[in-house]
């Protein structure tokens, strides 16, 4: 009866140590993922940065790549662990598994957080931003954001184009005659904004606050949605680990 009660938890512990071994060949590819959107993030989605004045959109990025570079390191001390049937292994595993936890819910909740503000910052600050340092020295990142952000959304001004009216650049020597920066033309060619004629701005289509809050708001949900699923696969993780540590600890006894 003792050998068939040995067998049985040898037999438990084998099958633990493939399962868990096959979770972590998957956590490293979900580590990965999660590396991959917060670098995307902060590589093709950060232009408009310079136009926020909260820091929270970057974080959460950047906890993403941090969290993302922990995953794949614990996912490689996940399998060495399982197969050596290290103790002390196993425990610093579920160490590191809990805090990616934490980082992964952090970030979605700096998401969704900054997705409920995100109107009321943006009502607040682009108008301002974009008239007081358009054009000024210094400033040349936010000069860029203003002049990418009108051309990709097809938008002028942060409500209308009626704001360049009321901007720093529009008392400059630089405005050369020019109503509205080039950037809001339909066909951008030098000095195409001395006309702001629907016809040759984009004057009908809307301000860029709304476009640049629905941009935003859809890149906070794929950081928030990968941040908290890929914290919910962890708690898996964690009952694996305590699982098979238990059945090591009884096979030590």
């Amino acid at each position: 009866m003792g050998e068939f009660n040995e067998k049985k938890a040898t037999c438990g512990t084998v099958c633990l140590k493939y399962l868990l071994f096959t979770y972590n060949c998957c956590f490293w590819l979900a580590g990965l993922a999660v590396m991959a959107v917060g670098i995307w993030t902060l590589a093709f989605k950060s232009d408009y940065i310079s136009l926020l004045a909260s820091s929270t959109y970057l974080a959460t990025a950047y906890i993403l790549v941090v969290a993302g570079v922990v995953v794949m390191v614990t996912g490689v001390l996940g399998c060495c662990a399982t197969f050596k049937e290290r103790r002390n292994l196993l425990r610093l595993y579920f160490i590191l598994l809990l805090v990616i936890f934490l980082l992964e819910i952090i970030a979605g909740i700096l998401a969704y957080v900054y997705y409920q503000q995100l109107n009321t910052e943006l009502k607040e600050n682009l108008k301002d931003t974009m008239t007081k340092r358009y054009h000024q020295p210094g400033h040349e990142g936010v000069t860029s954001a203003v002049d990418k952000l009108q051309q990709e959304f097809h938008c002028c001004g942060s409500n209308n184009s009626q704001d360049w009216r009321d901007s720093e650049w529009i008392r400059s020597q630089e405005k050369n005659n020019r109503v509205v920066p080039d950037s809001c033309c339909k066909t951008v060619v030098p000095g195409c904004g001395h006309r702001d004629h629907a016809s040759n701005i984009y004057k009908v289509e809307g301000g860029c606050i709304t476009k640049l809050e629905t941009f935003i708001q859809e890149h906070l949900r794929v950081i928030g949605a990968v941040g908290i699923g890929i914290a919910c696969v962890q708690v898996f993780g964690m009952i694996f680990t305590c699982c098979l540590y238990r059945s090591l600890k009884l096979e030590h006894y």
